[in-house]
């Protein structure tokens, strides 16, 4: 089973490239982050023509996620489940369209773009580490010993040095800061495992690059996209690899896609229908 994550930063400027994409690698899972859309007007259509079903949680120009998959769709969460005793907080949490959860296969798909937090000193930092903190006790209350789960999608973290081009340029500032890493440190909390560092142990690998000073070009990139899977799930993984050739696309995205094979057991067929279980927040 081929499961993707990919900040497309705008499903709809970069659509004929994602399914361009889709067609060439046939992934079963499709993980999008930044999708810039309000759900009404997600092209699901073309996703849907190649045998897709397709759940969103999106708004209008920032933001947004969306999970496309060749299998049903069930027990799908939109955002943080609201707590009444905290309910203005989580309505302020959930105002941004971050996070959608669903049951795929066997599988709890957990698709998430973490804030970017602009700058240390900044109340966007703020937020952030709240986000993370509540995506922490929202596992928590949400993942059991036994799920098979694949948390994944843009963490705008860098989880080590090795993981930015340069270092010691950015000690300390934004998406490669302690508190940053530490926020990060809590939401995996040994339950889960970095796929790609299971293949891979060497610096120079990067699923983002800047759109300015060339960065591509001069390959300094970022590791910030990343797809985290559970303990009981490494027997079955067989890759986890980084297609950096779409950042080559003409107006690409300035993410690449990062994909993970699993050796799963197809508990479905290739199947939806429009009955799945929804909860949305």
């Amino acid at each position: 089973m081929l499961i993707a994550t990919w900040n497309v930063n705008s499903v709809r400027t970069r659509l004929s490239q994602i399914i361009n994409w889709i067609k060439n690698v046939k992934p079963d899972i499709i993980c999008l982050q930044e999708t810039k859309v309000i759900d009404d007007y997600f092209p699901s259509i073309p996703f849907e023509e190649l045998g897709y079903k397709v759940t969103t949680h999106g708004q209008k120009s920032y933001n947004g996620v969306a999970i496309i998959s060749k299998f049903k769709i069930e027990n799908i969460i939109k955002g943080f489940p609201i707590v009444s005793e905290d309910k203005n907080n989580f309505l302020e949490l959930n105002e941004q369209k971050r996070l959608i959860t669903t049951n795929i296969n066997g599988l709890k798909i957990i698709n998430v773009y973490v804030p970017n937090g602009s700058s240390i000193d900044s109340d966007k930092f703020e937020y952030k580490i709240e986000w993370l903190n509540h995506l922490s006790s929202f596992l928590d209350e949400q993942v059991t010993e036994d799920d098979l789960v694949c948390l994944v999608g843009d963490f705008n973290i860098a989880p080590f040095d090795i993981d930015i081009h340069s270092p010691q340029k950015y000690e300390g500032g934004i998406m490669a800061s302690k508190i940053e890493r530490e926020a990060l440190k809590n939401v995996i909390k040994g339950r889960f495992i970095d796929s790609f560092r299971i293949f891979e142990k060497n610096t120079g690998h990067w699923s983002w690059w800047d759109y300015r000073n060339n960065a591509y070009e001069l390959n300094k990139g970022w590791r910030i996209d990343h797809i985290y899977i559970s303990m009981n799930l490494t027997s079955k993984l067989k890759s986890c690899v980084i297609e950096r050739s779409q950042r080559e696309n003409l107006q690409p995205s300035d993410h690449a896609p990062v994909l993970i094979n699993l050796e799963m057991d197809e508990q479905n067929e290739p199947y939806f229908d429009d009955d799945d279980d929804l909860f949305e927040i």
